[in-house]
């Protein structure tokens, strides 16, 4: 392998990790959307904020925040 046929192999061996970490960043951003949004609607039940942040991950504070 010539360094030309390395270079093109690492930078694409770069492009892909960071292909999988915009996804892993993106899925993570989605799934704290929908936890989010989970949380809001449990609020509005009149459901205790404890046991949203119990049931959901997130904290007391950021449920409370949420409108």
């Amino acid at each position: 392998m010539g360094t030309r046929e390395y270079l093109l192999e690492k930078a694409k061996k770069q492009g892909l990790e960071q292909g999988k970490l915009e996804e892993r960043t993106k899925a993570e951003a989605e799934k704290l959307a929908e936890k989010r949004a989970m949380a809001l609607e449990f609020k509005k039940m009149g459901i205790p904020v404890a046991d949203i942040a119990k049931g959901t991950g997130l904290s007391v504070e950021e449920i409370n925040n949420l409108v």
